[in-house]
């Protein structure tokens, strides 16, 4: 079965002490779903269209358990803590193989 990839990019962070409080409650929520945390943190270098913000790149070991964390209360929770502090984009890929 193929890993999924939960990849998030930030755009903007209007309120970083509300992205503060979202992380300390979205760390522990995605762990509990299967989550590993390979990456995180402001990108080194942006190519073409990318920003140089804020990225994250979470293993799951399947797209059916990255699912399942974004959607388990834990994680609503801390959306809730997040409100409108920051636009981002989060996209849940295949892996191959």
């Amino acid at each position: 079965m193929a890993k999924g990839y939960w990849i998030t990019f930030y755009r903007s962070i209007s309120d970083p002490e509300a992205l503060a409080a979202y992380a300390k409650l979205a760390g522990p929520a995605i762990t509990a779903g299967g989550g590993r945390f390979l990456a995180r943190g402001n990108a080194v270098k942006a190519y073409e269209q990318g920003i140089a913000q804020r990225t994250t790149l979470i293993e799951f070991d399947s797209v059916e358990l990255a699912i399942a964390a974004h959607e388990s209360p834990a994680y609503r929770e801390a959306l809730q803590a997040l409100g409108n502090a920051c636009e981002r984009d989060i996209r849940i890929v295949d892996g191959l193989g």
